[in-house]
């Protein structure tokens, strides 16, 4: 019999068996790959937030839960605008408002009308907000459309009633779904006068990283307090929730392969008992210690692949579920990346070889005229 055919018999031989370890295998992937495509997804959402401003530095509290939360004031942005290097620093105040049940996440950017331009921000419909204005609002372009408005509509925020004054648009489909007003609306609403969650700055020469890093060295030396971000890597340096959510996709991974390798071994030598005698036959006939390791690897390789390839399918509809949780609809943008499913098959080929390496290499050992004889 060929060897292939030979490892899938092995598997098929005892269906009931194989089929609960590769769902078990498949429930180790599940966890795994849908907590990285969560992480992956809310980083992405948090650059995105970033990258609104077009700036080479964004500016955030050390150390804060997540970037929304960081609150820096009037004092700290005026010190950073006059950092050597420095050719503008534009102070917003980001905030998250539930509109309707389509948009339970909507992002409301408070920013006075002369940054729009530094921001780069381009009035295509109508005029910008008064420095001062009261109810009045800019919409993006992409929050326009989904809600049906136009120059001149009025829409609900800010506690409020506010007249569309303008439509804008800045090139990140992010900030094109939100919404902006006078930064003193915001400020007022959230109750934090003369406060700012982010500082996006821009350098000299904005183009040269050696321009760049320098810039970054004198603010963070002059606040300490404050942290910088050039790069999407970096947002654990003002994020904590993304670091710690990173650490459990990490604990998960280490943690399925050791629970499953136990699980994986208890069954391997459960089904090296029930084939002592098989295993002493094809010693008997010549082969290897190699061979018949080879075998029961691959026979966990197998359902290491039906398992992972379920796993994955199964966090395709655990995703498709957690994209429509009220916290987490508008933010949560799954997007599967080759490094998630490598995360899962590794986890599922780890933890069946760990676990059946031992039974694997015992059924090598065994004496043939022994097993032979075992009942």
């Amino acid at each position: 019999m060929d060897y292939i055919a030979f490892m899938l018999r092995g598997v098929w031989a005892k269906k009931t068996r194989s089929i609960g370890l590769a769902f078990a295998i498949a429930f180790a992937v599940l966890i795994v790959v849908t907590l990285d495509v969560t992480s992956s997804s809310l980083e992405q959402s948090a650059a995105a937030i970033m990258s609104v401003g077009k700036s080479n530095i964004t500016v955030v509290q050390k150390g804060v839960a997540d970037v929304l939360s960081s609150t820096i004031d009037q004092g700290e942005l005026t010190k950073i605008r006059h950092v050597p290097g420095v050719t503008s620093a534009v102070g917003v105040l980001v905030g998250t408002e539930k509109i309707n049940a389509n948009n339970p996440v909507f992002i409301e950017i408070g920013i006075n009308p002369t940054d729009l331009a530094a921001f780069g921000v381009t009035v295509v419909a109508g005029h910008p907000y008064g420095a001062s204005a009261t109810n009045q609002v800019m919409l993006g372009w992409r929050a326009a459309a989904n809600l049906g408005l136009h120059v001149g509509s009025r829409f609900h925020a800010l506690g409020t009633w506010n007249t569309v004054v303008g439509i804008y648009s800045t090139g990140n489909a992010f900030g094109d779904a939100g919404a902006m007003f006078p930064l003193p609306a915001v400020q007022g609403y959230n109750r934090l006068p003369g406060v700012v969650t982010l500082v996006f700055v821009k350098v000299v020469n904005g183009s040269s990283p050696r321009a760049v890093n320098a810039v970054v060295r004198r603010i963070e030396y002059a606040m300490p307090q404050l942290t910088t971000i050039t790069t999407a890597t970096q947002f654990g340096r003002a994020d904590q929730t993304l670091v710690y959510l990173e650490a459990a996709v990490t604990a998960s991974s280490v943690l399925a392969i050791a629970i499953g390798a136990v699980i994986v071994g208890n069954t391997m030598l459960l089904s090296l008992f029930e084939r002592t005698r098989e295993f002493g036959l094809l010693r008997a006939v010549g082969w290897t210690r190699r061979r018949l390791i080879g075998l029961l690897l691959g026979e966990s390789l197998v359902l290491a692949l039906v398992g992972a390839a379920l796993g994955v399918a199964l966090s395709f509809a655990a995703i498709a579920v957690l994209e429509h949780i009220p916290s987490l609809a508008g933010v949560l943008h799954a997007t599967f990346t080759a490094d998630a499913f490598a995360r899962g098959l590794a986890t599922a080929v780890g933890m069946t070889i760990l676990g059946g390496l031992y039974p694997s290499i015992r059924a090598a050992r065994l004496v043939p005229l022994k097993a032979l004889s075992y009942e």
